[in-house]
């Protein structure tokens, strides 16, 4: 159940942060990255507050214009953008071997879309990690109205220091999260130690692909376009997330990039030159309509100043993400399943 109204995007937009304050949020956000002054370094030792700023300006617009789950989907000819979603959180329960009773790590939930589909599907107690005050609160309302807020909850805490004890978590998953972190290898060490031995960790990764050419313009371009409009300190290339997840402890099982061979490109929902009335809000007529909405009702002062702003800058964000994935260099589905050994020396 989303957030389907105007007034529901403008009252979201900024999260928890006083409305007076969300056009020097947006400054203060844009300022992060490189095309207005920013660089990479400065975005890793900033990376809390920067993702933090990043989901208090678009959550709206996510939940919006997406739904519930804030992420693609390997998607096959005739099956629907939310049929494929739900496919893709099952997919992921059922490799990580999920029953009733086990005790799951979401890290980096969102408002937990996924987290209810998942704990609906496999009946296990799923606890979502978040670092967004505003995200949590959503998706503690969204756990209520769903039924499951019983078995399932949220903690507030960075995912770079969670405040679990070792070996707690019969699972653990990551759905289009860990992206986020200034360090892959640090993220997985925390995963590996609140995993139990001889359990899993699963996930989606936004990644460069082999073809992405560091020392090609158009390339960079679009890499910058997708880190500015999604809150990126820095998109891996699939091999070091590999790297980092050996140097971390895990044995990986095996790893996949479903953008690779997905019958419907994953990219296609953003598409400007396609259609689809049951997607509207992400074709190109329907971003037109909610810019121009956002516009008017910043305007009036419904919407805080700064709204339009966001508007735009998750616009670029979907246009480098539809060329990312024409030229087959940028993945937001590189998928792996690893294992947490049962002994440190197996």
């Amino acid at each position: 159940m989303s957030k389907a109204g105007a007034m529901d995007l403008a009252t979201g937009l900024g999260g928890k942060m006083d409305k007076s304050d969300v056009l020097s949020a947006v400054d203060k956000y844009e300022k992060y990255h490189v095309c207005y002054g920013g660089d990479e370094e400065e975005r890793r030792a900033n990376y809390s507050d920067m993702v933090n700023k990043y989901y208090d300006l678009a959550t709206s617009f996510y939940e919006f214009g997406w739904g519930e789950s804030f992420h693609f989907a390997h998607r096959w000819k005739g099956e629907s953008l939310r049929e494929s979603i739900k496919r893709h959180e099952h997919f992921l329960a059922l490799q990580l071997g999920l029953k009733p009773g086990h005790k799951v790590l979401d890290v980096g939930c969102g408002i937990g879309g996924p987290l209810r589909e998942i704990a609906r599907f496999s009946s296990a107690s799923v606890t979502g990690l978040n670092n967004n005050e505003y995200q949590i609160t959503r998706g503690k309302e969204l756990n209520r109205i769903a039924g499951v807020d019983k078995t399932c909850g949220f903690v507030k805490a960075d995912f770079m220091k969670m405040p679990f004890s070792d070996n707690t978590f019969d699972a653990v998953y990551a759905i289009e999260a860990t992206c986020h972190a200034p360090d892959a290898y640090g993220c997985y060490k925390e995963i590996y130690r609140v995993l139990k031995p001889g359990q899993y960790f699963a996930a989606y990764e936004w990644c460069m692909t082999d073809s992405f050419d560091p020392n090609n313009e158009t390339h960079q371009k679009i890499k910058v376009e997708i880190e500015i409009g999604d809150g990126l300190p820095d998109i891996r290339l699939t091999g070091q997330c590999i790297e980092a997840l050996k140097q971390a402890g895990f044995e990986v099982i095996w790893e996949k990039d479903f953008a690779a061979e997905a019958p419907v490109p994953w990219y296609l929902p953003l598409d400007k030159t396609h259609f689809s009335l049951s997607s509207f809000r992400l074709t190109a007529i329907g971003r037109l309509i909610t810019k121009n909405m956002v516009k008017a009702l910043e305007y009036v002062g419904l919407a805080p100043k700064g709204s339009l702003r966001v508007q735009d800058f998750l616009e670029k964000a979907a246009e480098g993400l539809v060329e990312g994935g024409r030229k087959d260099i940028f993945t937001p589905m590189y998928f792996f399943l690893a294992r947490k050994p049962l002994s440190e020396n197996q």
